[in-house]
Parts: C-alpha cells; sequence; structure tokens
C-alpha cells in the first residue's frame, strides 16, 4: 500500500492536521474551543445522570483506566469513549453546527487518547487537536453536500461525519505524521454510521451515535498509528466511495482543503440553551422575542401557528410529551413547556413536566403546517394569537447560541455551572470551571478527568 501524499484535498487535509500546533490558532479560535470544550463536559456530566447512560454502562460492564465522567466507574479507552459520547449527548444540550454534534463526538475520543499517549498532555495540545477535529468533521459534512444533502436521505451526520472528525482530532492529539493522518481520516470511513430512523418512534438510538463516532474514530486514529492503512481513495468519485455512498447528488471534494487555516470551522459551531433538538431553538426564540415585544405573558396566547420546511417537520414538529427522547425531538413540546414552566431547559423535560396535563394542553392549541416552498434549512415561522385578537408572527435566522445571537458569557457559565453540579459537588464545579477556563497553561489533562469523578452511578438518573 502506498502511504505517500499526492495533492488531493485529502492529502492537503491531512498534511494540516498533521502539522497543526497551537500557534499555528487565532486567539479568537482558542476562546470559542474553549468554550465549547467547557460546554460539551457540562452536558457530559449532566449526561451521566441520563437513563441512556446508565443502560449502556449496564449492558458494556465497563473496566479498565480511563474515567467516566460524572462517576466513580472507568473503562477500557474505547467503552469509555462510546459512554461518555452517549452522555455528552444524552439530554440534547450538547453543541451543534459542526459534524453536527462535534463536542459530544470529539471530546470523549480525545480524553480517551490521552491514556494511549503514556506521557502527559498539556492543554494546549489538547485544544489544537479540539479544532482539528471539528475542522474535519464539518469538511466532510460540507464535502458531501452539506446537511440538507447528507441527513435528508437519512443518515445521522454526527454519527457519519464526526466519526472522521474524532480521527483527524486523535491523530493531531497522538501526534500523527502526515501519511497516518491521512489513514486514520480514511479509514475512519469504515466506522462511519448513524441513521435517523430513531426520530420514528423516539428510539434512544440517537444518544449512541456520538458515542459510537467517538469509539470509531479513536479506533482509526490508533490502527492507523500502528501502520493499518486506509483506502486511499475513500474520498474520490469512485464505486464505493464515501461521497457516492452517502449522497446521490453531486459532492465537492475540494472543500476537504479549501480555506485550511484560513476559515476555522470551530468558529460556526453553536451552544444550545435549550434541551432539545437544535430545529426548535429558534421558534422558541422567536416566542420569548414576540412575549418580550408585546408585553404579553405566555398565558395570554390563545393559539400557535408554526410554519416550517417539510424537512424541519420530519425532524421535529411531532407533537410528543412521554419519553424523553422522542419529548426532545418534538418543536411544539419545547414551546408548550416554554408557556407552561417558563423554560425550555432542562428542568422542563422532568418526566413530571413532560406528562402534565398542561403542557399536553398548551400543544393542542399548536398547529403545524408545511410550506413546500421553504427551503429545507429554513427556520419556522411562529404566529401567536393572543385572547385579546393580537396577532404577532416571527422567524429567527439564527437561534440563541450562535455568532449572530450568541450566549452572554454569563448565562454560557450558569448552564455549565447548572449541569456539572448534577454530578459534582459544589467545590468540584468551581474547581472545574476554573481549570478549563485557564486550560492553555494546564501541563497534565488528567489534572481535569481528577476533577470530573462524580456520583452519578450512585444516585437516581435523571427522569
Amino acid at each position: 500500500m502506498n502511504r505517500s501524499l499526492a495533492d488531493s484535498p485529502v492529502d492537503r487535509l491531512a498534511r494540516f492536521v498533521s502539522s497543526l500546533d497551537y500557534d499555528a490558532l487565532p486567539a479568537n479560535v482558542v476562546a470559542k474551543a474553549k468554550t465549547h470544550i467547557a460546554d460539551t463536559l457540562g452536558a457530559a456530566l449532566a449526561g451521566a445522570r441520563s437513563n441512556e447512560f446508565a443502560i449502556s454502562v449496564k449492558s458494556l460492564r465497563p473496566a479498565g483506566p480511563v474515567p467516566l465522567w460524572g462517576t466513580g466507574l472507568a473503562a477500557s479507552t474505547r467503552d469509555a469513549a462510546i459512554l461518555n459520547g452517549c452522555a455528552a449527548h444524552a439530554f440534547e444540550l450538547d453543541d451543534s453546527g459542526g459534524c453536527d454534534h462535534s463536542g459530544a463526538v470529539v471530546l470523549p475520543a480525545l480524553f480517551s487518547a490521552l491514556h494511549e499517549i503514556g506521557r502527559p498532555m498539556d492543554g494546549q495540545r489538547m485544544i489544537t487537536a479540539v479544532v482539528a477535529g471539528y475542522d474535519v468533521g464539518r469538511r466532510v459534512l460540507e464535502a458531501t453536500g452539506g446537511y440538507d444533502a447528507h441527513n435528508s436521505l437519512g443518515w445521522h451526520s454526527t454519527g457519519t461525519c464526526g466519526t472522521i472528525g474524532a480521527a483527524a482530532a486523535c491523530a493531531n492529539l497522538l501526534g500523527l505524521d502526515a501519511a497516518a493522518t491521512r489513514d486514520a481520516i480514511t479509514l475512519a470511513t469504515s466506522f462511519s454510521s448513524g441513521l435517523w430512523a430513531f426520530i420514528h418512534d423516539g428510539s434512544q438510538a440517537k444518544k449512541l451515535h456520538a458515542g459510537r463516532a467517538a469509539e470509531g474514530g479513536l479506533l482509526a486514529a490508533l490502527l492507523a498509528s500502528n501502520g493499518f492503512a486506509g483506502p486511499s481513495r475513500v474520498f474520490d468519485d469512485v464505486w464505493g466511495g464515501f461521497f457516492k455512498s452517502y449522497n446521490k447528488s453531486a459532492c465537492q471534494p475540494e472543500l476537504l482543503a479549501e480555506g485550511l487555516g484560513e476559515v476555522w470551522k470551530v468558529n460556526r459551531a453553536v451552544l444550545k440553551p435549550y434541551a432539545s433538538c437544535r430545529g426548535a431553538h429558534s421558534a422558541v426564540d422567536a416566542l420569548e422575542d414576540l412575549l418580550s415585544e408585546t408585553g404579553q405573558n405566555a398565558s395570554d396566547i390563545q393559539h400557535i401557528d408554526l410554519r416550517m420546511s417539510a424537512m424541519l417537520k420530519d425532524m421535529c414538529g411531532a407533537k410528543v410529551g412521554a419519553a424523553m427522547a422522542p419529548t426532545q425531538m418534538s418543536l411544539p413540546y419545547a414551546l408548550a413547556a416554554r408557556c407552561t414552566f417558563g423554560t425550555a431547559g432542562l428542568q422542563a423535560y422532568t418526566e413530571e413536566h413532560r406528562n402534565h396535563p398542561d403542557v399536553h394542553a398548551m400543544m393542542d392549541r399548536i398547529d403545524v403546517a408545511v410550506d413546500e416552498a421553504m427551503d429545507p434549512m429554513a427556520e419556522p415561522v411562529v404566529t401567536l394569537r393572543f385572547k385579546d385578537g393580537m396577532v404577532v408572527d416571527r422567524m429567527v435566522p439564527r437561534a440563541t447560541g450562535s455568532a449572530e445571537r450568541p450566549m452572554q458569557a454569563a448565562a454560557v457559565e450558569a448552564k455549565f455551572r447548572e449541569l456539572v453540579a448534577m454530578s459534582l459537588r459544589s467545590d468540584q464545579v468551581e474547581a472545574l470551571w476554573k481549570t478549563l477556563g485557564s486550560l492553555e497553561r494546564i501541563e497534565d489533562c488528567s489534572e481535569i478527568e481528577a476533577l470530573m469523578a462524580g456520583n452519578a452511578d450512585s444516585i437516581p438518573t435523571f427522569r
């Protein structure tokens, strides 16, 4: 097998990932990466109390050297990647806008990879590897036609493209040369998987996609580090290639390497303030904006009309309020929860709230209509009809947590503290927040793992 590199897009991408170091990162990219690292770990520490995590631990019966965040348990490197990834994605509070859920894929893989290195790894290397993973995961998705083209065929890009992002992140952390990095990236396509079939019955399968992608990326990088060759033409226009298999229309392989070192894909990743599918977030924002601007209260709403694309309707248009997983995919529930409980955050999704008669009565006053003229990726139009006859509508182009509508620093910190406190003591919460804030000055990232030992495995799961 020829392990030399030519000048194809994936070759250039591999060279970039292999040579990327901390000094090449702009200050704003470092700051952005640190925010997403903290946000992901916060989501994972809360997710350690999820039912999906508990079931997965029981099924895998983990044992090994790698800590399972928020617990007193440990696992093998691969099992820890799966389980920590599952926890990070469990409550739908991990970031979006990358591969799609890049943090829940990249961070579990990297912390497992730390245990394969055999020497301390500093925070600067961790930040650099995170940036590499976000970059590659998003570039693969864009080269495959983008979110709509790829996901509309039924593939869940967190599992398919995220695996490749995790492989790239681990390759950078492990210090692989360019040829081995290309092998890691291309091998990861053989572990790439994840289907949207969970959407039809509220299956919990989606929660596993991030963990499986983390494990697959880690395994691909470890194999490559030991000389296992990847399929060098997997990103060519060939039978069995990634692009032909995952998108029927024309793909753009040149996007794998366009603007390397100039366009940093971590900058387009978004935070999630609400505990639901990202497709529901702009509607909650529209509701908040309209209530604020009109001076009306949620109790004054008589009816809500939602107009959305067919893709968004299929993704999160169902009226569901029962089991946790399908409820978090329901845009009508997110709106009804905000109206009923005053929040669309995690506490709106307790078992008591999901089954509360008032939230179901509110969902009954929400109508969902498909507008075939809308772009598949367009945000929904929310129309509020108040009891006094007032009618207002709004479409929020980019939801809270995006660059256009960022979460304020205080809100980011508050989210972190709320989630981490579900599994850690208050002194640990404070220490972890401070440590992650100065991550670039940490000499050994195992310090972070030590701060994430908690008791989630010994207290009831969040229901």
